[in-house]
């Protein structure tokens, strides 16, 4: 009885677990650059009554005999499946067209962090930077350059991440050290979740140091730079709702054993009167 009454305890605590990444998902179904997450499950270790008996002496094996002890939480995962595209058409505002992460830096020696929200600005000083003034990182592990007003009128960027600007006189040529960066790691799922669309990365993302690289390299498998579009969240809202259903329900049933187990220890209690 007690038995049961703690394992629907865990399955209640489960599932309310994983309605608090389902209302989390839907929070973000508008959020650039969002992964959403999925809740993991796996049984508590099940306590024997009896064990294995083996085949003996003409006589066959006996099975062992064990009553689990409900269910714990096995992982919190994050899907890293690409958001749909949405056009701007403002040349500043990219998205990753494959594998890969945006770096941005916090102040001159400030940490980095990945990203796969492109909704970047030019600030008043020419820094491209994400909403939040974090400097974005190009190709090199630097932050990228200012731009120069009275020397560039325009830019556009092409799928490598280079910025195109266009000079004073009317022509056009590769901006100088304006090649935005694409950061590719081992293990997305491995990244560490620190608000405002940003990772960190964790000692289970990647085992060696990040690279740099150049966008759109079919070699390192980078995915090309989109200009004018943003990566919208990848949130399902048919899914998340489904998977709601399913926690409510399944919610509902573990309340159900607690107050049955509830039920049976009141008759235990009412034999002797």
């Amino acid at each position: 009885m007690l038995r049961s009454l703690y394992s629907g305890v865990s399955g209640m605590r489960g599932f309310q677990t994983k309605l608090d990444v389902i209302g989390n998902n839907i929070a973000n179904v508008n959020t650039i650059g969002f992964k959403g997450s999925r809740a993991m499950f796996k049984d508590i270790l099940s306590q024997s009554v009896s064990g294995v008996t083996a085949p003996a002496d003409g006589r066959g094996g006996v099975n062992a005999k064990q009553i689990g002890l409900g269910v714990t939480l096995a992982a919190i995962d994050t899907i890293h499946t690409p958001g749909s595209a949405m056009t701007t058409n403002v040349v500043t505002d990219v998205r990753i067209d494959g594998d890969g992460f945006f770096a941005v830096q916090s102040g001159e020696d400030g940490g980095i962090f990945l990203t796969r929200d492109g909704n970047f600005k030019m600030d008043a000083a020419g820094q491209i930077v994400t909403s939040d003034g974090y400097r974005v990182v190009g190709v090199g592990g630097a932050p990228l350059p200012a731009i120069d007003p009275a020397a560039v009128t325009a830019f556009s960027i092409d799928q490598s991440g280079q910025f195109i600007g266009v000079n004073v006189d009317g022509t056009s040529a590769p901006i100088d050290g304006m090649q935005l960066a694409v950061v590719k790691v081992t293990n997305p799922s491995g990244l560490e979740k620190m608000g405002g669309n940003m990772y960190r990365v964790s000692p289970n993302a990647s085992v060696d140091d990040v690279e740099y690289a150049v966008p759109n390299d079919p070699e390192l498998g980078t995915g090309a730079i989109i200009s004018g579009q943003l990566e919208m969240s990848n949130v399902d809202l048919t899914g998340e709702f489904t998977e709601m259903i399913v926690a409510q329900r399944g919610f509902q049933a573990n309340s159900k054993i607690i107050t049955t187990s509830d039920e049976v220890l009141q008759e235990v209690l009412s034999l002797k009167r």
